[in-house]
C-alpha cells in the first residue's frame, strides 16, 4: 500500500521512479499508469506487464505489440489483445491464436470489422459468444451468429473442452476448481453457449431489426427479454411484447428508448406495478402518462429521466399539470427555471413546496412563505436549503414540538448559529452533527466531550471551536 501511495506522487525523481520500479513485477505498471515511466524508461523483456499497460495507453511501441504477439504466455497475448489501436497485422495473428482465450479477449475489443466479421465464424463458441456484444461486427454477421445462417457450426466450447459430453453444470456445484458457469451445458451443439451468443447478439444495437424481431415470440422469455431491449425495432414488434405475459418483458418494453408513447400508454395501465415503475423511466414518458401512473404507483423522489431530459416548454407543461403529483415531479428537478422555481415554491400542495424547498435560488422571503403556508409539513426541506437564513433556522429549530428531520438539517447547515444549534442536542442523530458545528459555543463544547455517545465525543473533539488548551489536557 505505501508503495501505491508513493506512485502517485506527481514529485518523483528519476533515481525514486527506478528504486521503486525495482521492488517487483507490478509496481512498474502502476508507475506507468501514474504517468512516470515512458516508453524510453521500458524494456519489454524486463518489465512485459509495464509494456503492455504502455500499449493500452496507446504510449507503447508498435514493435512491441508485434514481439507480444509471438509470445509463448498466453496470459501477455490475451492481455495484449486487449490494447486499442493494435496494427492489423498483430489482429490478424491475435484472430488466429491457438488459444480460444485469446480471440476471445481480441473479439470483445477489436474495432475492425473485417477482423469482428472472422471472428464471428470462429470455430470455437467462445469466440463468438464474445464478438456478439462487439458493435463493430457488421449487422449480417450479427444475423449469421442470430440464426445460424450461412455460419459453420462450432466446433467446441468451454464445456466440450474439459468434460465429457453430454454435460450439463450442476448450478449448485461444489468444485472450487470449476470455472464452469451455472447452467453451462454441451451435448455435442454447444447448446449453452449458442444461447448466450443469440442474447448478446440480440441486445446488440449493431444487429439488424429483421433478425432481432424474429425472435419476439421465442419460448425462451430470456431470447423474448433481450428482444424487449433492442432500440431500433419496428413499433409493431414493441406492441406484440408489450402484451408478453412475463413482466419482466413487458418491463424491458416500457422502459426501451425505441418505444413510442402508445406503447407507455398501454404499460401504463399494467397490473405489474414494476412494469409501470419502468414506464416511468421511459427517458421520454409524456406527461400525460405520467398523470396516469400516479394515483397507482410510487414513483420515487428522484428526477425521472424524462423530466431530467425535458426542455423549458415541457417542464412548463408539468409544473401546469392539474395533478399535484405531477407538479411534484417537475419540483424535484434540481435545475429548474427561476421562474419555474418560483411558481411551485408557491404552490398550494405542501408534496410540491416539500420537493422545491432544497432548491439554491428560493430567496429567504419565499422560503419563510412556505413555512408560513405549509407549516411543519417543510420543515425538514426547507432547512435543508444551502440559502435558509439564521433567524429562519432559530425559528425553525425552537418549533414545539420539535420536528426531529428538521433539526438534523439544520445541526449541519452552514448558516446555523448557535441559538439554532442549542436545540439540536435534544436529538440523538442531530446531537452528532450539532457538535461538530464551529459555531457551537466552545463552553458546550467542551461539554460534549463526556457525553455518553462515542460517536458525540469523537465529533466534538474534532471540533476546531474546541479551545487548544482542552485538547492540550486531554492529550495523555
Amino acid at each position: 500500500m505505501l508503495v501505491w501511495h508513493l506512485s502517485e506522487r506527481t514529485d518523483l525523481g528519476p533515481a525514486q521512479v527506478a528504486a521503486l520500479a525495482a521492488l517487483d513485477e507490478d509496481t512498474p505498471v502502476r508507475l506507468v499508469r501514474d504517468g512516470h515511466l515512458e516508453a524510453c524508461d521500458v524494456d519489454p523483456a524486463v518489465w512485459p506487464l509495464a509494456a503492455l499497460a504502455l500499449l493500452d495507453e496507446g504510449r507503447g511501441l508498435p514493435e512491441w505489440a508485434r514481439r507480444f504477439a509471438a509470445d509463448p504466455d498466453p496470459s501477455l497475448r490475451r492481455q495484449l489483445a486487449s490494447c486499442p489501436g493494435l496494427p492489423a497485422d498483430v489482429e490478424d495473428a491475435l484472430a488466429a491464436d491457438p488459444d480460444p482465450e485469446v480471440a476471445a479477449e481480441l473479439a470483445w475489443w477489436t474495432t475492425s470489422a473485417p477482423v469482428a466479421a472472422r471472428l464471428a465464424r470462429h470455430p470455437h463458441a467462445e469466440v463468438r459468444l464474445s464478438v456478439a456484444d462487439n458493435e463493430a461486427v457488421p449487422p449480417a454477421a450479427l444475423a449469421a451468429l442470430l440464426t445460424g445462417v450461412g455460419l459453420p457450426p462450432a466446433l467446441s466450447c468451454l464445456v466440450c473442452d474439459s468434460r465429457e459430453t453430454p454435460f450439463a453444470h450442476d448450478p449448485h456445484c461444489q468444485d472450487l476448481d470449476c470455472v464452469l458457469p451455472a447452467g453451462a451445458a454441451c451435448d455435442g451443439t454447444h447448446r449453452s453457449t449458442v444461447h448466450g451468443t443469440r442474447a448478446r447478439a440480440l441486445a446488440n444495437p449493431a444487429a439488424p431489426p429483421e433478425a432481432v424481431a424474429a425472435f419476439a415470440e421465442d419460448s425462451a422469455v430470456w431470447l423474448r427479454r433481450a428482444v424487449a431491449e433492442h432500440p431500433g425495432l419496428p413499433a409493431e414488434v414493441y406492441a406484440r411484447l408489450a402484451a408478453d405475459p412475463v413482466p419482466g418483458v413487458r418491463a424491458a418494453i416500457a422502459r426501451n428508448p425505441g418505444t413510442g408513447p402508445d406503447v407507455s400508454r398501454v404499460l401504463a395501465a399494467d397490473p405489474d406495478v414494476e412494469v409501470r415503475r419502468a414506464v416511468a423511466q421511459h427517458p421520454r414518458v409524456p406527461f400525460d402518462v405520467l398523470e396516469q401512473l400516479t394515483p397507482t404507483t410510487r414513483l420515487g423522489p428522484h428526477p425521472l429521466p424524462g423530466i431530467a431530459a425535458a426542455g423549458p416548454e415541457e417542464l412548463a407543461e408539468g409544473a401546469a399539470s392539474a395533478n399535484g403529483r405531477v407538479r411534484m415531479l417537475v419540483a424535484h428537478r434540481p435545475d429548474l427555471p427561476p421562474e419555474l422555481r418560483d411558481r411551485l415554491a408557491a404552490d398550494r400542495d405542501a408534496s410540491v413546496a416539500k420537493a422545491v424547498a432544497p432548491h439554491p435560488g428560493l430567496s429567504p422571503e419565499r422560503l419563510r412563505a412556505m413555512v408560513a403556508l405549509h407549516g411543519e409539513q417543510v420543515h425538514a426541506r426547507v432547512a435543508a436549503n444551502p440559502g435558509a437564513p439564521g433567524d429562519l433556522l432559530v425559528e425553525l429549530a425552537r418549533h414545539e414540538p420539535p420536528v426531529r428531520r428538521a433539526l438534523r438539517e439544520i445541526a449541519s447547515h452552514p448558516n446555523a448559529t448557535a441559538e439554532s444549534l442549542l436545540p439540536c442536542l435534544s436529538d440523538t442523530k442531530a446531537r452528532v452533527r450539532a457538535a461538530a458545528h464551529p459555531a457551537l459555543p466552545a463552553a458546550v463544547v467542551v461539554g460534549l466531550l463526556d457525553d455518553a455517545d462515542a460517536e458525540v465525543v469523537e465529533a466534538a473533539a474534532g471540533n476546531p471551536s474546541l479551545p487548544a488548551e482542552v485538547m492540550a489536557r486531554r492529550v495523555p
